[in-house]
């Protein structure tokens, strides 16, 4: 998945406008940022990325980069040529 695909998905999952998320806001800022929106990204990371991520891990997160971190080389950043 690449980033910009990522950041969409997480857009969607928190009923955001598409192109709010630039990557380093911080979950606390986010207001429909709650557990549902953890069960949410667990089933997003297994679904289309194929992670099987545990709550702790999430909770350990404090930006939506650590979460894109948890998913590891599963996110890739396009390179402009």
């Amino acid at each position: 998945m690449k980033k910009n695909e990522f950041l969409s998905a997480l857009d969607e999952l928190l009923e955001l406008e598409d192109g709010t998320l630039k990557g380093s806001e911080s979950l606390d800022s986010l207001e429909s940022w709650d557990s549902l929106a953890i069960i949410s990204f667990i089933a997003l990371a297994d679904e289309r990325c194929g992670v099987s991520l545990k709550p702790r891990q999430i909770s350990d997160c404090s930006t939506i980069e650590d979460l894109a971190g948890l998913l590891g080389d599963r996110i890739t950043v396009e390179v402009l040529a």
